[in-house]
């Protein structure tokens, strides 16, 4: 694709180290090879190794500005450079394509909004009158009931980051467990401690490891990982389970490949990006998420539990333990390569603005 394009990106973090958000650094990589210049406002910065054709402006939150003076920024940024762009970006902030609006219809700019949520609440409605197209990456990523304004791209996934470790020499014998994600209740990892009761406690199954990746931010998110902590001590698992935090996202890809299975317990909505980032490493997956069951193809039935059923999830576990899966990680990398590819992603957001 030939650079034709100058694009504004309106983004929370740019920080390549954050645990959350890191992933974004890559997709302004991505970006900014295909086009000319690349301006990024920014909620926060934090430490990146970008192109010189990338300039990144934040609004200051990591400097404690209040919020107006924020809002001040954002427009002042947005009138300096929005003349010379050919449209304006805005990656999950709502409230960014809101206060973006009036500068972009001014200039006569095209102002896309890339959501993936299953929430539905006032500032997406608000957004979607304010935007030329909301960007999904599937049917449950954005629930808005009218659908005139959505396209469903699909997820961006840097398969030539996450991929298999075909010279990994495991000499573990135990069956790794791994799940990735913000521990919270939505997450649901308290069945995964429950499924693994069952199969150490009661079948007396110990050759078992689980780690959990991932941090709690709200407080009632905190309160959850105490609950799940504490249900570990009940169970009598901590030789088997391990909390390892938040991390950036370059330090996971080792993880995946080492593990023999990838746990999701997040119920039926939106793709998560986690379990296309273990599908793309070799490594099966199991999700209670029905919204995956097109990408898990043939092997659906295999890989999807019941919601919140420990003793499904158990089995289901306990069978792929005694599976031969090497061609369904062939499979399964092969669907994020077609279906969820970064830079297939990238093309397709800058085609929007053409």
């Amino acid at each position: 694709m030939a650079k034709t394009k100058t694009l504004l990106i309106i983004t929370q973090k740019v920080d390549i180290n954050d645990d959350v958000l890191g992933f974004f650094h890559r997709w302004l990589e991505k970006f900014s090879e295909k086009l000319e210049k690349l301006y990024v406002i920014c909620l926060s910065e934090g430490e990146h190794h970008l192109p010189k054709n990338v300039v990144v402006y934040s609004l200051g939150k990591e400097k404690g500005f209040s919020k107006i003076r924020k809002f001040f920024r954002l427009q002042k940024f947005l009138l300096r450079y929005i003349r010379e762009v050919d449209g304006v970006f805005i990656h999950m902030g709502t409230i960014y394509a809101i206060a973006s609006f009036p500068l972009a219809k001014i200039f006569k700019k095209r102002l896309i909004l890339w959501y993936v949520h299953r929430s539905l609440n006032l500032g997406l409605k608000i957004a979607e009158k304010c935007v030329d197209k909301i960007l999904t990456a599937s049917k449950e990523g954005c629930r808005l009931k009218n659908r005139k304004k959505i396209d469903i791209l699909r997820h961006g996934i840097d398969t030539e980051f996450f991929k298999p470790d075909y010279n990994k020499n495991d000499t573990n014998k135990k069956f790794k467990i791994l799940s990735v994600g913000r521990i919270a209740p939505i997450k649901d990892q308290a069945t995964l401690i429950e499924a693994i009761d069952l199969l150490i406690n009661q079948k007396n199954i110990i050759d078992f490891e689980v780690k959990f990746i991932g941090s709690s931010l709200e407080d009632y998110e905190k309160k959850y990982l105490e609950q799940v902590k504490n249900l570990v001590e009940e169970k009598k698992l901590a030789d088997f389970v391990e909390f390892l935090g938040g991390m950036p996202q370059q330090e996971i890809a080792g993880f995946y490949q080492e593990s023999d299975v990838f746990v999701n317990l997040c119920p039926t909505g939106g793709l998560d990006k986690a379990v296309l980032e273990a599908m793309a490493c070799g490594i099966p997956v199991l999700v209670c998420n029905e919204a995956f069951r097109k990408d898990l193809g043939s092997y659906a039935d295999e890989l999807i539990f019941q919601e919140k059923n420990p003793d499904d999830l158990a089995r289901k576990i306990l069978n792929l333990r005694n599976l031969n899966i090497t061609e369904m990680a062939r499979y399964l990398r092969n669907q994020v390569v077609q279906n969820h590819n970064l830079d297939n992603l990238i093309d397709k957001i800058i085609n929007v603005f053409k």
